[in-house]
């Protein structure tokens, strides 16, 4: 059984502390029976919400388009309830036809304000209507996301559950297709060996000098939260690099929060364009 660093993520086996009144990590945190007991004490809940919006400027009404005699966002919800982890699933949106088109299949809708400048706003919205509790895990999906493992759901909640001291988490994946090394659509991450993001963008990161063989990591548009930490999230004013790059992340690490890392190797499917819907065709629904 292990304890983990809330300050840096190493992690140390809790027999230590049969020795001694506490650990001293590396990075200098001290870590007592407190911290220990905060781990194991603190309950949450996981819930996936599903922030789904009618317009979209590449590709409008997307998440309505059949693929398999499916709506996409069927697809999405389908996929998040395959999942043991949530306790429910839950799509959030402010427009009459994608409820409608929820209801269809019985799947769990919530109707919020059509004012939200993103789908983060969204998401909040849809949590306080839900009465979470500060402490659960909210797991959010994008809903132009149609395929995806149901283990992605735990690879980005269960660093949260493991450690009560994170509070936001998302997953990245090597990139295997060097064109979108190039491909501003394919968003890049570059992070610490403890796992904290260090900067996302759309152009290629890291610059190497010389030639020299190197591994890409590309984003994947799923995050984790702790309820507490949405609420604060969301009145946090923008910052200039979120700003320049167009990624809303951004803000979180400008204003010296704290992101946690999972790499997948797991294949997930968004749809940004009618063109994309090609990827579809190699997966088996």
């Amino acid at each position: 059984m292990a304890i983990i660093c809330p300050k840096c993520g190493r992690q140390y086996d809790v027999v230590l502390f049969d020795f001694q009144s506490y650990i001293l990590c590396d990075c200098g945190y001290k870590i007592t029976k407190e911290d220990l007991h905060r781990r194991f004490l603190l309950t949450s809940a996981v819930y996936v919400i599903i922030p789904a919006r009618y317009q979209s400027t590449r590709f409008p009404g997307k998440v309505l388009v059949k693929w398999q005699k499916k709506p996409l966002i069927q697809h999405v919800y389908e996929c998040a309830n395959k999942s043991p982890l949530p306790k429910a699933v839950f799509i959030a949106t402010d427009d009459k036809r994608i409820a409608n088109c929820v209801k269809t299949f019985k799947g769990n809708v919530i109707m919020t304000s059509s004012k939200h400048p993103s789908g983060t706003d969204r998401l909040a919205e849809a949590a306080q209507l839900l009465k979470l509790s500060p402490t659960d895990i909210i797991v959010n999906v994008q809903g132009d996301m149609p395929y995806f493992p149901p283990q992605i759901i735990e690879e980005v909640a269960n660093p949260l559950l493991n450690n009560p001291f994170l509070t936001m988490a998302t997953l990245v994946c090597k990139i295997t297709d060097t064109k979108e090394i190039y491909d501003p659509n394919c968003v890049k991450v570059v992070f610490s060996q403890n796992g904290r993001a260090i900067y996302f963008s759309r152009s290629p990161i890291p610059y190497y000098r010389d030639e020299t063989k190197t591994i890409y990591y590309k984003h994947i548009g799923i995050y984790a939260y702790r309820k507490a930490f949405l609420d604060k999230y969301i009145k946090l004013s923008q910052t200039p690099l979120e700003k320049a790059e167009c990624l809303e992340q951004l803000r979180v690490l400008e204003h010296g929060y704290t992101i946690y890392i999972n790499i997948t190797e797991h294949e997930v499917i968004d749809i940004n364009t009618p063109e994309d819907l090609k990827k579809l065709e190699k997966i088996n629904f």
